[in-house]
């Protein structure tokens, strides 16, 4: 056991929540971000404006993104170099095994195939047959083995809380706008958990408005203390920026969770604001604008489906209200009621910017 320990130590494989569930969780949804979300964008625009040479560089981006998840996945793992490029091949295989839930296949396939990789990195002397062929059989093998289980559990989860949010879109709009929202300000990736289940429809625009609610209502409610410079760093970039001050004080949180389930119902019952572009983009909330990007890509795709005849002044004022008008007031509202009890007092939230 100690040699094993010893092994495991040497070849930086750490067995943990941390390295799997932060970690990697975190590297797979830059990787989706940096092919499937960019391509997505890439292609709209071209759509739109007409520009045939941006659709079709849209589609290069998206036609590899089981390869970057796989990648990013093995870079946050540290991978020798062998391994990582080996990743590609897995994760190419995982992703279009897993069908609608790809994105969950290839975090556990090629979290095992690059252990399994690193594990026999530079343990001979023909390395440079050896590495590739173990990471790529192994991965491939699980794929084929368990990519097309997973892909169908992940997608049938998905669609038992698309199905309960259509039916109880009050109690399901505030509970997906809490959970999806909570999860994007910690240190884990909401973006990759909505893009593993497949999350659209009705409960991703839940999932958008929690998102945008955490992201907007820090960037205003601690506006006093950080400015400008920390409006616009939470508000489009993160609202993972406040967990430290989290950690010291947690009720500094409670604005814009509470905001959350507010707006989550609004954006269901009221709005009926559905994210029918990529997954990924209902848990991007405002950062880069990629949320509501995601929402006019989908608006786009259910007209060219015939599914939607126009985009009607409703559902602008249903984007704009939810992710930024409602959750910037509602929060701030909030926000202050806790400063004049005390409970959020002066630099609670702080940036060091």
């Amino acid at each position: 056991m100690e040699k094993l320990k010893e092994f495991l130590k040497r070849k930086d494989i750490i067995i943990s929540g941390k390295r799997y569930g932060i970690d990697a969780l975190g590297a797979m949804a830059q990787g989706l971000f940096a092919s499937l979300l960019i391509g997505t964008i890439i292609s709209t625009l071209g759509e739109r404006f007409g520009i045939e040479l941006l659709v079709t560089i849209g589609g290069y981006a998206k036609a590899v993104t089981g390869e970057a998840m796989a990648i990013a996945i093995g870079f946050s793992l540290h991978c020798p170099p062998l391994v990582l490029f080996s990743l590609a091949a897995v994760g190419h295989a995982a992703n279009t095994l897993g069908g609608a839930g790809g994105p969950l296949a290839v975090l556990i396939i090629a979290v095992i195939a690059a252990e399994f990789g690193k594990a026999v990195s530079k343990e001979t002397k023909i390395d440079i047959i050896v590495t590739p062929l173990v990471t790529i059989l192994v991965g491939a093998l699980l794929a084929m083995l368990c990519a097309p289980a997973i892909g169908a559990a992940a997608s049938a989860v998905g669609r038992a809380i698309m199905w309960a949010t259509e039916l109880q879109p009050f109690l399901m709009g505030m509970v997906i706008s809490v959970i999806v929202g909570i999860a994007l300000t910690l240190p884990i990736s909401s973006a990759a958990i909505c893009a593993a289940l497949s999350l659209t429809g009705l409960a991703g625009g839940a999932a958008l408005a929690g998102c945008c609610t955490q992201m907007v209502g820090f960037a205003v409610m601690s506006f006093k203390e950080n400015g400008w410079g920390g409006f616009f760093a939470q508000g489009i970039g993160t609202s993972m920026l406040q967990m430290g001050n989290i950690v010291k004080k947690p009720r500094i949180w409670l604005p814009p969770i509470i905001a959350s389930a507010i707006v989550g119902p609004i954006a269901t019952c009221v709005f009926q604001l559905k994210m029918n572009g990529a997954a990924v983009a209902s848990g991007m909330g405002t950062c880069g604008l990629v949320g509501q990007i995601g929402v006019y890509t989908g608006w786009l795709n259910d007209m060219a489906a015939g599914i939607k005849t126009s985009v009607t002044f409703w559902d602008w004022a249903g984007l704009i209200c939810v992710s930024f008008i409602f959750p910037a007031i509602i929060t701030y509202v909030i926000g202050t009621g806790f400063r004049k009890i005390g409970w959020i007092k002066e630099n609670d939230l702080k940036l060091d910017l």
